[in-house]
């Protein structure tokens, strides 16, 4: 019997506002999309702790039994400046300045966004589909939009018709807002401005001369709006309704809510069951912003070669740090907080590798089963990671305990304890164990530094077959043998 069937999970919904029980639309089965990075510079760590949070609950659906099929896309065109109908695309923007084709920006991005994600230990998501390869779609969800009558052509760029839309649904019930206070609030068009009504927002816009970024359409050249996009590969390869859409909090609106009106005035129908929202990171109380200096990047962290921090910190204790709070909560960074998740992640990370060696008894003093209910509790209820950890804390309490023998823990139950640690820990959170990664490292230089000393022998003995015979071993197994002045080296590929 799947884990699902007997774990009830709970997720707090941002359309209804509440915690509701998840069940999904086929049984066994959860269609997943995450918005992904607009892929114009370095992924941002704030964004980093956003697509954590996803893959942790990529993690545990998973753990739980369930086929997941995780969809979360790269931007690669459509998203302008300054998040408005007017301005320059992001990427064609960075490609001007750089005197580079957009796809050199795009690929560049790219790789830096996988590789960091990759260093804080993320699962890949199923599909990653990119806005460029979805054009065509895009402009079939236009046509179709705009043959129901809920958007209009102007002079070569669409727009989505809010007021319209509005007549027959709700604009704004993901946010929260009302339409009539979003007119109230906004100051008449400009002249120049196209559009009938400032809400109303662009699903085609009319690339001008100078745009480098274009795609013919049947109302010209142009390129599509930043929320389409997400509209035609979430809807492509999940279907017209799905069970969860995430993203940061800044896209509820206008992102998300338009999402809903796309897929509601082409399709008929609401397009997501449960909306989930991962909230900011912070720093040092304040705004991550590049503007006012109070930014880092992941790969400073890594590194330490940063004015912010004292030291280096490696991507496990980063993760572990993002960890301690709930995906919904704003957090802060701070060296302080830092240093303290480290001597956490340390301590959580030590008493994992105590527990394979301790002494057993006949008898346990530790009830497992109920502790690991209450693990299982945590995860169920909206994925509470802190109170999760929490729970792996009281077991390290009663580790050392049992190691001081002030307790006593059987066989069975030190297997079961020691299956759950390393499930929790590694499977569900993502956490890698660095010490054991280094102890791994160690063993190995100390067999090959004993290889190389018995082919030194064996050289030194003329036995030439069984140098040899070492050194392409070796080599097969991707450990290179270097032989110089000072002795010989080796380097691992």
């Amino acid at each position: 019997m799947p884990l699902y069937q007997s774990q009830k999970l709970r997720i707090q919904n941002s359309l209804s506002g509440k915690k509701e029980d998840f069940t999904p639309l086929n049984e066994g089965y959860v269609g997943m999309y995450v918005c992904g990075p607009t892929v114009y510079s370095n992924v941002h760590l704030g964004n980093c702790r956003t697509f954590m949070s996803f893959d942790m609950i990529f993690r545990y659906l998973k753990h739980l039994g369930y086929k997941v099929r995780y969809v979360r896309n790269i931007t690669d065109a459509g998203h302008l400046v300054d998040d408005a109908e007017d301005g320059e695309d992001k990427i064609a923007k960075k490609a001007r300045l750089e005197k580079l084709e957009p796809m050199e920006v795009v690929q560049r991005y790219t790789v830096d966004f996988h590789n960091i994600l990759s260093q804080f230990n993320f699962l890949p998501p199923s599909i990653e589909p990119t806005a460029t390869g979805h054009i065509i779609e895009q402009i079939e969800i236009i046509k179709d939009i705009l043959d129901k009558g809920l958007a209009y052509e102007v002079n070569g760029s669409v727009y989505f018709d809010v007021a319209k839309f509005n007549e027959t649904h709700e604009y704004g019930k993901l946010s929260g807002r009302k339409l009539e206070d979003m007119i109230a609030n906004t100051r008449e068009l400009a002249a120049q401005d196209e559009k009938n009504s400032p809400q109303d927002f662009a699903l085609w816009k009319r690339a001008e001369p100078q745009h480098i970024m274009r795609w013919p359409s049947p109302w010209g050249d142009g390129f599509p709006g930043w929320h389409l996009e997400c509209t035609a590969m979430s809807t492509k390869y999940l279907g017209e309704t799905f069970d969860i859409h995430g993203g940061g909090m800044d896209l509820k609106f206008p992102h998300h809510e338009c999402e809903i009106a796309q897929a509601e005035a082409s399709y008929g129908q609401s397009p997501v069951r449960f909306w989930m929202h991962a909230n900011m990171l912070t720093m040092n109380g304040k705004k991550m912003a590049k503007s006012t200096g109070n930014n880092i990047l992941p790969g400073e962290i890594f590194t330490g070669d940063n004015d912010i921090l004292s030291k280096a910190f490696s991507p496990s204790v980063v993760r572990f740090f993002m960890m301690q709070a709930h995906y919904t909560s704003i957090l802060d960074l701070s060296n302080d907080a830092l240093l303290a998740s480290e001597k956490g992640y340390r301590k959580l990370m030590e008493s994992i590798d105590v527990l394979g060696t301790l002494n057993t008894g006949n008898t346990t003093d530790f009830d497992i089963a109920s502790w690991r209910q209450k693990c299982y509790d945590a995860m169920n209820d909206d994925f509470n990671t802190p109170i999760l950890i929490a729970n792996l804390f009281d077991a390290v309490k009663h580790i050392n305990l049992i190691k001081e023998g002030k307790e006593s823990i059987s066989e069975i139950d030190k297997a079961n304890l020691m299956t759950s640690m390393r499930t929790f820990s590694f499977e569900v959170l993502g956490l890698e164990n660095e010490s054991a990664s280094k102890n791994e490292s160690g063993k190995l230089s100390g067999v090959v530094e004993l290889l190389i000393q018995l082919r030194k022998e064996a050289r030194e003995n003329k036995d030439f077959a069984t140098s040899d015979k070492i050194r392409d071993e070796l080599s097969a197994l991707g450990i290179q043998l270097k032989d110089g002045k000072e002795g010989t080296t080796f380097s691992v590929s």
